[in-house]
């Protein structure tokens, strides 16, 4: 089972990243969602709760009794305690007994999906912990979580592979929806619907996935399809789309080429940017390796869309691909400030990563994007990578 698979990682890596405990302190978990809760739990609670991974094996949970059996049904925790009033003795109960020297908590100041601790509750877990010795043995798991969603299981793996071909067979697809006269929301809508008839659902937030760009007026970035834009000859079509099946994330980006009367194919400035694109991917994706840093992956990839001429583009390559359709963990991205140290971490093998990037044209946006799987060799194209831009009329 999977979870069971990702809770034994949790395990072994305490012991490669010093933790001698793994703290996980959560409650009302619909409001405050906590994205290591899924990484192990997958159980929903109402009170103050503690889940806690020990570096001899033990592995406590303690929440609410009426949220006992609901932990108990997953069979992740070998320990569940159940109060009614407070957690504060059973919590101390428990770290005496394991006494450890570092506790992890789930903060960071760079990874969102490390730092599901609230600012309130961890002033809470300072007034349960005040006058013993383990107030001042708190530290950020944040070295564990990156590592706990980066590294994905075969198990995830295929859940992803899943999700890139659902993907894949709307975009074959879409082909033929795409005309004069359509509009970028009737585009969306078809998508919408062929998501329904598969039994998946977007990988964001469905008034945004699809994102759909035609021709040159068209707003870019995360944006939403617009009625009043209609696909015309001469323009580039562009989408962004993705799925989520069975709880992972698929996330590509496609592109169509509609010819004016008497075009055989797309203007040269249009398959100019478009083989500048697939250079950048193919420079990026030769790159990726285990052991490189994500700004060095980035930055291979920028050069060629630099040495081409295009100004740069204003966002990372790529980032990680998992649970959510941006997970965490190390960045394909260049060294900027708002992307925190994520730039500066190291890629691993079972990272599985996005690598997108767009170049503007007079026709429109030409933007692509993949799906790749860092193998000890190098990288694994998860996605049928589109090498041709596609015609319609």
């Amino acid at each position: 089972m999977l979870l069971h698979e990702k809770a034994d990682q949790a395990q072994a890596l305490l012991a490669e990243t010093g933790l001698d405990c793994w703290l996980t302190f959560a409650r009302e978990t619909d409001m405050h969602p906590d994205p290591g809760i899924d990484q192990v739990v997958c159980a929903s609670v109402v009170r103050n709760s503690a889940f806690i991974f020990g570096a001899g094996g033990e592995r406590i949970a303690i929440v609410a009794n009426f949220d006992t059996s609901a932990v108990k049904a997953r069979k992740v925790f070998r320990e569940v305690v159940g109060y009614d009033e407070d957690i504060r003795g059973p919590l101390l109960d428990a770290l005496r007994r394991l006494d450890p020297g570092t506790i992890g908590l789930n903060y960071s100041l760079d990874d969102v999906t490390a730092d599901g601790l609230t600012h309130g509750h961890w002033l809470l877990l300072q007034e349960l912990l005040a006058g013993t010795p383990y107030l001042g043995r708190l530290t950020s798991a944040a070295p564990l979580l990156v590592r706990l969603r980066g590294r994905k299981t075969p198990s995830e793996v295929e859940r992803i592979r899943r999700a890139v071909a659902v993907t894949e067979r709307v975009v074959g697809m879409l082909t033929a929806e795409i005309r004069p006269g359509r509009s970028e929301r009737e585009l969306a809508a078809f998508v919408h619907a062929r998501f329904a008839d598969l039994g998946v659902m977007p990988a964001w937030s469905a008034e945004g996935c699809p994102i759909v760009n035609s021709g040159p007026a068209s707003d870019l970035g995360h944006t939403y399809p617009s009625e009043a834009v209609r696909v015309e000859p001469g323009h580039v079509v562009h989408v962004d789309l993705g799925v989520r099946l069975d709880g992972y994330c698929s996330d590509i980006q496609r592109m169509w080429y509609v010819r004016r009367p008497g075009e055989s194919g797309p203007p040269q400035d249009v398959r100019r940017a478009f083989e500048t694109v697939v250079r950048a991917i193919e420079a990026g994706a030769a790159a990726l390796r285990p052991g490189v840093k994500g700004f060095e992956v980035d930055a291979a990839a920028r050069k060629v869309v630099l040495d081409a001429g295009y100004p740069e583009f204003k966002y990372g390559l790529g980032h990680s691909l998992g649970r959510a359709v941006h997970d965490g963990g190390t960045m394909l991205g260049p060294r900027w400030p708002c992307y925190g140290r994520n730039t500066e971490m190291m890629v691993e093998a079972a990272n599985v990563f996005t690598l997108e990037l767009g170049v503007p044209t007079s026709a429109g946006l030409i933007g692509l994007e993949e799906d790749v799987l860092v193998t000890a060799a190098g990288c694994e194209f998860l996605s049928s990578r589109q090498h041709e831009i596609v015609l319609v009329e």
